[in-house]
């Protein structure tokens, strides 16, 4: 099958990820059973190749990148695993740290597709998300790799990524998220996210609330490992920070971090106080593994690759004059971070906001937080069909006193938002991975894939796209 074809039939199965809180995405969705006969079908790919499996609510993404982008530095054959995607599906499947190719990505699913169901069982077909998993699985094995870092989607113990048995257990900051699902106590969620931590893995544990933290060494205690303590085991030290507002268009912050066997001093392109704690988890966790397994990365291979990490949305400088910031914050936890971020990192007079989220987060919280901080604010909706409706949002924002305009797509509320500000405001974008992914697309002239009617198609005129197309 062409890539098209190989989309389309990915878009047929169920998507939990697509599907609205109010629909079937419910906890009965979330169990191991099909994972475990569709990875059998095809071989037990997942269990030939060493992994780094990560799990949290908040900084997962970025220290999976960071992970893999060491291994790449240090000549290794690295699969990296992650979701969602910003603008393609191929995204959520690398090979030395770059999305496969259409051609790799049809390959896949067409030789994977009619094993997706028990034979003549099509109801106990895979979802979207564990086709996908298996077939990231599959890609890294069929490749030869040395290494793969997987991302999980939601959660950790029913996740559809926790049948690896992996080398490196990583669990990145845990806030409230998916309360429906994983439990409506942060220390319910952590013990839910700390499913991935297995007898004889190394368990790498990132600053933790109280209530979490307890639930994760519980977890610990049970299964009889002994984890690393980011903050106590590992620890950082940030340097003095150069001028982001003047500096090149990949502005950086600088940190030693004293790891479990050495010390790496780092120049991270990931900006933030809490990006610092996920570099210390990635460096724990490359050590790790790299202890296990007889990886030689030395502290100059580390940094170079740390130097070179790319990861979109995330505090991501996307424009200037004015500077524009695409973060994909998406829980309260999250933008209380990046507001008290910004002003460390960039000089500004006034802050300009998009704001979209998805309708099945906490959108109150998020917004009594950010209208506070807002001059200006531009209520707008992803493609995406959680995306919550623009015209939803904007009294929310009013009501607290902010100013507040309804733009239909987050590209049209880039170009009021940059009509709006005066060149030394700061337009931040977020609310929801998807919509500022939008404005990424918006700023840098990227091109995504759109589905329609379970297709993909390339829209003849950026002007063009909008919320209907998803």
């Amino acid at each position: 099958m062409q890539y098209d074809d190989a989309i389309a039939n990915l878009l047929s199965l169920f998507d939990a990820e697509r599907a609205r809180s109010d629909g079937p995405r419910q906890k009965v969705i979330y169990n191991l059973g099909r994972m475990v006969e569709f990875l059998d079908r095809i071989g037990n790919p997942h269990r030939r190749v060493p992994a780094v499996h990560i799990a949290g609510t908040k900084g997962k993404g970025s220290t999976a990148a960071l992970c893999d982008a060491a291994f790449h530095a240090a000549g290794l054959r690295a699969g990296f695993y992650s979701s969602p995607h910003l603008h393609t599906f191929r995204e959520r499947v690398r090979l030395d740290s770059q999305p496969i190719s259409q051609e790799h990505f049809a390959e896949l699913v067409t030789e994977l597709w009619p094993l997706r169901c028990p034979e003549g069982d099509a109801a106990m077909s895979v979802t979207m998300f564990e086709f996908l998993t298996a077939m990231a699985f599959y890609c890294y094995d069929q490749a030869g790799a040395d290494v793969q870092t997987v991302e999980v989607g939601l959660g950790g113990r029913l996740d559809a990524t926790n049948v690896v048995d992996a080398d490196v257990s990583v669990i990145t900051s845990v806030s409230m998220d998916h309360a429906k699902i994983l439990g409506d106590t942060i220390g319910k969620i952590a013990a839910d996210k700390a499913g991935i931590i297995k007898p004889g893995s190394i368990p790498i544990i990132a600053p933790q609330r109280p209530e979490a933290l307890a639930s994760i060494l519980e977890v610990c205690d049970q299964v009889g490992v002994e984890p690393a303590l980011i903050g106590r085991d590992v620890t950082w030290e940030p340097k003095p920070a150069p001028a982001l507002n003047s500096a090149p268009e990949r502005p950086y912050q600088s940190l030693t971090v004293h790891g479990l066997l050495d010390s790496y001093d780092l120049d991270l392109p990931l900006l933030g106080d809490y990006q610092m704690e996920n570099a210390a988890a990635a460096v724990a966790a490359v050590e790790s593994i790299s202890k296990t397994q007889g990886f030689n990365l030395s502290p100059q291979t580390l940094a170079q690759g740390f130097r070179n990490v790319s990861w979109p949305c995330r505090m991501e400088l996307v424009g200037r004059n004015p500077t524009v910031i695409s973060d994909g914050a998406h829980n309260d936890y999250s933008v209380d971070k990046l507001l008290e971020s910004l002003p460390r990192y960039f000089d500004y007079d006034r802050l300009v906001l998009i704001a979209g989220f998805s309708a099945d987060k906490n959108v109150a919280a998020m917004v009594n937080s950010l209208a506070p901080a807002a001059a200006l604010v531009f209520s707008t909706q992803a493609r995406h069909p959680r995306a919550m409706n623009a015209d939803e949002l904007a009294p929310m924002f009013q009501e607290l006193g902010a100013a507040t305009t309804v733009a239909p797509t987050p590209q049209q509320a880039l170009e009021q938002a940059r009509a709006a500000a005066n060149p030394r405001d700061l337009v931040l974008a977020t609310g929801s991975l998807f919509m500022a992914a939008e404005v990424r697309e918006a700023a840098l002239g990227i091109e995504p894939e759109i589905y329609s009617l379970g297709r993909r198609r390339k829209p003849r005129n950026r002007k063009l796209h909008s919320r209907k197309a998803a």
